[in-house]
């Protein structure tokens, strides 16, 4: 007879681990006042109620993750950002449609329990979700031995939010003449990192030793959320993007009517250090606008009358500006000139 003894541990899952892990974000306490714990923590789904005042109130989710940025976060041994970036890319996509975030939820699958590593991680997610103004509902970690090698994660999000039905975005309210604003990112954001790290790799750049990439990758990516929600409560938005992975031409030309063109003054942007430092690395101006948001990490088309009321809501370094204006009769975004890559 057979008596070795086979448990779930020895096969390289640690429940007792998951659980201190549950546990752990289950008592971070809220910096906000009146709240003290996420209290949906730990149980089988996350209930929530629908904000009160919201006419006619529909349902927005979205679900996205931060792709081979956690490679970089990897290498660099540093985790307290990256949970910003999941939040960030879940949420600048619901308010596009006019939504305000209500709950978040994560899913991180991992090769082996790490608390010190997911801790850092949980924490970046909290702080986007106080950035946000939304709740983190709930979540799920997997420890995954054999999928994942030693040290290997990935993590993914899921937003929901709410819009009352006259606030709802759509191609509708852009018209001619309407100005497309630039608003800036704070770097890459989480997008083009595959091609970023395959120049470091066959250029065979140590990052951990580069002092200026050090501080450029892990950049979080900027949270839009407050800005947009006030312009939105004011009406002073016709149409917005979010400017993530296909660059500009790939997310404007998602909200734009038929038979309209968005004309986007290349020369018009202002582009920042770590896009220059890729185009010098070998990258073309058509392969940077279709990979990288170039430094427009979200845009708006607003009427021309609302310009200044528009760029009073925002900080000096995410002033919008604008770069282009919208027209009749062509294929949905056209480019115009060329960035300033000096």
């Amino acid at each position: 007879m057979n008596k070795k003894k086979f448990t779930y541990k020895k096969s390289g899952v640690n429940i007792n681990a998951a659980d201190n892990f549950v546990n752990f974000i289950s008592n971070v306490s809220s910096k906000k006042k009146g709240k003290k714990k996420f209290s949906n923590i730990g149980g089988f789904g996350s209930i929530t109620s629908i904000p009160h005042g919201i006419n006619q109130p529909k349902i927005v989710a979205c679900t996205d993750g931060v792709g081979t940025k956690v490679e970089i976060a990897n290498t660099l041994n540093k985790y307290d950002t990256i949970g910003i970036d999941l939040v960030a890319m879940s949420v600048n996509d619901l308010i596009v449609q006019g939504a305000k975030p209500l709950l978040f939820l994560d899913y991180i699958s991992i090769n082996k329990i790490d608390l010190k590593k997911l801790k850092s991680i949980i924490k970046g997610i909290l702080n986007g979700c106080r950035i946000s103004g939304c709740e983190l509902a709930g979540g799920e970690t997997a420890e995954m031995p054999g999928t994942y090698e030693k040290g290997k994660f990935d993590i993914a999000g899921f937003a929901v939010g709410v819009v009352g039905k006259n606030k709802i975005l759509n191609k509708n309210k852009i018209k001619k003449d309407n100005l497309i604003l630039a608003v800036p990112s704070s770097g890459l954001h989480s997008n083009g990192f595959s091609l970023v790290r395959y120049i470091l790799n066959q250029k065979k750049i140590d990052i951990r030793k580069n002092k200026f990439l050090k501080s450029e990758l892990l950049k979080p990516t900027k949270i839009y959320v407050n800005e947009i929600l006030k312009l939105i409560n004011k009406n002073l938005i016709n149409g917005c993007a979010n400017i993530t992975g296909g660059g500009l031409a790939d997310n404007i030309k998602r909200v734009i009517p038929d038979r309209m063109v968005a004309n986007i003054y290349l020369n018009q942007i202002k582009t920042l250090e770590i896009f220059k430092w890729l185009k010098k690395n070998g990258i073309s101006e058509k392969e940077m606008l279709k990979t990288f948001n170039c430094g427009v990490g979200f845009c708006l088309i607003i009427n021309p009358k609302d310009l200044k009321k528009v760029t009073k809501h925002f900080s000096r370094d995410y002033k919008p500006y604008v770069i282009g204006k919208i027209s009749k009769d062509g294929n949905k975004v056209k480019f115009n000139g060329s960035i300033d890559w000096s």
